[in-house]
């Protein structure tokens, strides 16, 4: 007979989230399989009002995936061959593979090691006459510095893309104000999959803007370019979001920011009991809405070892710095010259946070990092 795994904890619990919205959720994509319009049509356009309310901004334009968001924000500014973009080699493969993709180049800065998040103190030094914009990434949930970025890219007039993938929500003072990610930049891009805050049943984006000239032209770039069928002002690509997806989200945003409460009260839990390894810091200012929690330790894989004796999940973003990966040497990077974001790639694990998680699973989570020594 096989042994009980009573304190078995995954890291991410998508059943009890859909659960008890399932009714709903169903009854939405049967309407669009009703309606029968399942390219844009009205279920995209609702969630674009929602998401143009949820996001403070005037423009919310729905499309494909995160990864699509972020090559369309690049488009959309005209973004290209023999220009530079300023990030972070501490992030997912999309954030850099866009830049490479419209064919420009993508400058590495270093992280922060308390956050993770881009070290805004380097930006200025990595600035050439080829810069055209900075790319920050609100990083696990958390708001990239938007006041120095945006101060730095003013002063040297420069576009700035929020690469907000995993931080729909999450807020920063900026002018005095709570301002939500995807709202300060020329252009916010968020993601959709699955295992995000708000994610859908397969995969869908966001582009949001302030300016009306830009959304137009980026809603344009959605669709092959074209405004009129078989008429292109540009050259774009099929980057629209799928009905289906659409309606999905539309329920669920309405809960969005219980997913959030839920997953900080979860981090409160952590960062109260977690004795054994370094826990997240949330800056002030800043509302983080915990896409990831992140820990450190040094002795990583051992502590692996040990949580799956436990049965509890765990995942490691990101094990190797964007800068080293194979697709990127033509760049000319080298191991040691983003040291903090290499110690990071080495050192993080990621724990479950979702809003769901039981009293007794948080104490499985924490009881199984404290045990290990």
């Amino acid at each position: 007979m096989a042994t009980e795994q009573k304190n078995s904890v995954p890291l991410l619990d998508l059943q009890a989230q859909y659960e008890p919205i399932k009714d709903v959720v169903l009854a939405a994509i049967t309407d669009v399989f009703e309606s029968k319009q399942f390219i844009q049509g009205p279920k995209v356009l609702e969630l674009e009002r929602m998401m143009v309310d949820y996001c403070q901004v005037n423009h919310a334009i729905g499309v494909s995936s995160g990864t699509d968001a972020l090559v369309l924000a690049l488009m959309g500014l005209g973004i290209g061959s023999g220009d530079e973009v300023i990030t972070t080699p501490f992030t997912f493969f999309a954030t850099a593979g866009a830049i490479h993709r419209v064919g420009a180049t993508p400058v590495f800065v270093d992280i922060d090691p308390n956050t993770y998040i881009i070290d805004v103190t380097k930006i200025e030094d990595a600035i050439s006459p080829h810069t055209k914009a900075i790319m920050p990434v609100h990083l696990f949930g958390q708001m990239a510095d938007m006041t120095t970025i945006m101060a730095i890219a003013k002063a040297h007039q420069l576009y700035v893309i929020e690469d907000a993938a995993q931080a729909i929500g999450a807020t920063q003072h900026y002018e005095g104000v709570a301002r939500p990610a995807g709202s300060i930049g020329d252009v916010g891009c968020f993601s959709f999959f699955p295992s995000k805050n708000l994610g859908c049943c397969g995969d869908g984006g966001l582009v949001t803007a302030q300016d009306a000239v830009l959304a137009d032209k980026i809603r344009l770039l959605r669709t092959h370019g074209a405004q009129q069928k078989y008429y292109h002002d540009y050259v774009g690509g099929n980057f629209r979001l799928d009905p289906i997806q659409a309606a999905v989200l539309a329920v669920k945003l309405p809960y969005l920011n219980d997913q959030h409460e839920g997953r900080r009260r979860n981090a409160q839990v952590y960062n109260a009991r977690i004795q054994t390894a370094q826990c997240p810091i949330e800056k002030h200012g800043n509302y983080m809405i915990y896409n990831q929690y992140t820990i450190r330790t040094d002795r990583r894989d051992d502590l692996i070892a040990h949580l799956i004796q436990r049965d509890i999940g765990h995942a490691i973003y990101y094990p190797l710095s964007l800068h080293l990966q194979k697709c990127f040497a033509h760049l000319g990077y080298q191991p040691g010259d983003f040291p903090e974001s290499e110690r990071a790639s080495h050192a993080v694990l990621s724990l479950p946070i979702y809003a769901e998680l039981t009293p007794h699973q948080l104490d499985a989570v924490v009881d199984a990092v404290n045990s290990f020594v």
